[in-house]
């Protein structure tokens, strides 16, 4: 009886393996035909047996499942994670030639969605993309990179503060290294995708001058995220830390002088502000933005003196600088709001008409002195509705009324 009893067990155990490989072979002819819902019923039927199966069989169970989820790159984000998740359990069985085909279209397909989702600025759905590459991929952080980048834009900050924490935590700066040749034809700088391309174009004798250069860091970019954030939490003592932390390592790099110098602005500690970006100033005189901060600074403080100064130390070091000009403009018509009030406040003298005309004479003058900014502005920006508007609104107070229909006709195009 034992004997009998013994071989039943064993022709029953021979004919769960023999189903267990039919399921899986019948599956992974489904898929390469993309025949998925073939493929979902013969995995179902051998998840059925999956207790019964080696790791061999489990690792082959556990490719085809996460194909099957990816579905030929048209799952959703759900079937995404879940094809991952597969992904993580096939252990070292299948060939790594599958595996690595596999792999690749997994990170092709979540970072091309994470691409279209920002282009549609659904900065959500961009963030879970990248996420799930970088859990799929952990050594490549800058998945996780661009999944916090994006969860800043979409205002999810309590989940790009965790991930930019963990990205300090191993020591991210997402330094890339670029290659360059000059083309011989156009004589211009041209980047490559890699340094053999490079090279191969060298030699080929279509570029010259090979040269490498490495990206910008962007961990002073993450701080200054961090410090913001930490900032919106009303947490200041931590976004100050962070930008201690920063400052410390770095202690003259530009970038972080800013970006303290932006957070103590944000906190609106602007005397603070004010230090730092002069001191960023002395560091890179030749910066234009950085004089035009300052401008601003001084404006607010109805500095008038100083922020003219700074505005026109920065059209002399950029003299395209758009924001500049409009900003001169205005802190020139911003001194027209005192000659109204007074001119409002006189009475019908004749010392008070003198005055009057006096007075519309110094308001008209503010308007001459303005109009080369504003001008200058929509040499640079045709499309500059604001600079057209203003001077179409300053020629109709002067009587021109043949050049304020012509800037109010280039501001509704603009607007068009």
């Amino acid at each position: 009886m034992k004997k009998y009893l013994i071989f039943g067990l064993l022709l029953a155990f021979s004919s769960s393996v023999e189903a267990q490989k039919k399921e899986l072979k019948t599956a992974s002819k489904a898929l390469n035909k993309a025949n998925f819902e073939q493929a979902s019923s013969a995995l179902d039927a051998a998840e059925a047996l999956i207790s019964s199966m080696d790791e061999k069989q489990k690792g082959q169970f556990y490719f085809l499942k996460s194909k099957l989820l990816f579905k030929g790159g048209a799952a959703d984000l759900n079937d995404i994670n879940k094809s991952i998740d597969a992904f993580a359990k096939i252990g070292s069985s299948v060939s790594s030639d599958d595996k690595n085909v596999h792999f690749q279209n997994l990170i092709n397909h979540m970072i091309s969605q994470g691409s279209a989702s920002i282009d549609k600025s659904d900065f959500a759905t961009a963030s879970d993309y990248f996420s799930n590459a970088h859990k799929l991929s952990s050594k490549d952080t800058i998945y996780l990179y661009y999944a916090a980048s994006s969860a800043v834009n979409a205002k999810d900050y309590d989940k790009s503060l965790a991930m930019y924490e963990k990205l300090r935590a191993v020591g991210f700066t997402g330094i890339e290294k670029q290659y360059f040749a000059v083309n011989k034809e156009t004589g211009k700088e041209e980047a490559f995708d890699s340094e053999v391309l490079r090279d191969v174009s060298v030699k080929s004798k279509t570029h010259t001058n090979p040269t490498d250069k490495n990206t910008k860091s962007k961990y002073p970019e993450i701080i200054k995220n961090m410090a913001l954030i930490y900032n919106e939490r009303g947490e200041t003592d931590k976004a100050l830390e962070a930008m201690r932390e920063a400052r410390a390592q770095n202690p003259d790099d530009l970038n972080l002088i800013l970006t303290e110098a932006n957070v103590h602005y944000a906190m609106g500690n602007v005397d603070k502000f004010k230090e730092l970006l002069e001191y960023a100033t002395e560091k890179d005189p030749e910066n234009a933005e950085l004089r035009y901060n300052l401008g601003v600074i001084a404006a607010d403080a109805k500095d008038f003196e100083n922020a003219k100064k700074y505005y026109d130390k920065a059209i002399e070091l950029n003299p395209n600088y758009t924001n500049a000009y409009i900003n001169l403009a205005a802190l020139i018509l911003g001194q027209e709001e005192s000659i109204i009030d007074e001119m409002n406040n006189l009475g019908t003298s004749a010392a008070d008409d003198r005055r009057y005309d006096e007075l519309r004479e110094e308001r008209n003058q503010l308007y001459l002195d303005a109009i080369p900014y504003l001008e200058n502005a929509l040499r640079i920006d045709a499309n500059n509705v604001q600079a057209a508007k203003t001077l179409s609104n300053i020629f109709s107070a002067t009587g021109d009324d043949a050049k304020a229909k012509k800037y109010k006709d280039m501001a509704d195009r603009s607007q068009q």
